[in-house]
């Protein structure tokens, strides 16, 4: 699929405020939500809790401009990626873009999507933040039925860091934030949720276990994966 429309997240990286960032980073398992948090069951029986941010609680401006770095690593196709996606003058590479979008495809379909260039600027925060160790992708792109979801909009991906904790992961993102983020924490699986969204920012904690059965993670019925021509 080809890359279009992209001119409108091209910002210098000289453009953007440098203001500090918070220096303590929480280890803790859960977080303190607000008054009026929602609390459910998710699936396999877990607990889930999440609440909207209130802009107090968010940064009053962008975040410094991350390096640009990144390296992905797909456990589940084996599959890794080395890249920049800022050229020279601070704006996004789209090329960098088209293969950051095709190495996030659905690992059910094969089929792909344009990712939010900002969500890949925010990896390339905890990417450096965490000493440049790889990311490990569980999940980017999904062409599922539940097409609320910003996987099916191509905007959220799920990882983890080896050697770091989800919650470590968890609390660093929350220091990106000034306005417009999802953060989840799933503690039993081991992944952190992140992605791009309209205001308000939300935190939610899934303690369930991730359920690839789920069939709002299924294909839409009309859709076939092409089978791989034999050689």
């Amino acid at each position: 699929m080809a890359l279009v429309g992209l001119a409108a997240f091209s910002i210098p990286v000289t453009a953007r405020a440098r203001v500090e960032m918070p220096s303590q980073i929480s280890d803790s398992d859960e977080v303190t939500p607000p008054p009026g948090a929602t609390q459910a069951k998710s699936g396999k029986g877990g607990k889930m809790s999440g609440y909207p941010v209130s802009d107090d609680k968010l940064r009053s401006r962008l975040p410094p401009p991350p390096s640009g770095n990144l390296h992905l690593f797909n456990p589940f196709r084996g599959e890794s990626i080395k890249i920049n996606i800022f050229n020279g003058d601070g704006s996004y590479n789209v090329d960098a873009l088209k293969a950051l979008s095709h190495f996030l495809r659905c690992k059910r379909t094969d089929t792909e999507t344009q990712m939010e260039p900002r969500l890949f600027a925010i990896l390339s925060h905890v990417y450096d933040h965490f000493g440049e160790r790889r990311l490990e992708v569980t999940s980017g792109y999904r062409n599922q039925r539940h097409t609320t979801s910003n996987h099916y909009r191509g905007s959220a991906t799920d990882f983890m860091v080896q050697g770091i904790s989800p919650r470590k992961i968890r609390s660093f993102l929350e220091t990106l934030d000034s306005g417009g983020m999802g953060i989840g924490l799933y503690p039993t699986s081991g992944f952190v949720h992140v992605d791009v969204r309209p205001p308000p920012s939300y935190r939610w904690i899934d303690h369930s276990a991730t359920d690839p059965d789920d069939p709002n993670r299924r294909p839409l019925p009309i859709f076939k994966k092409k089978k791989r021509l034999q050689s």
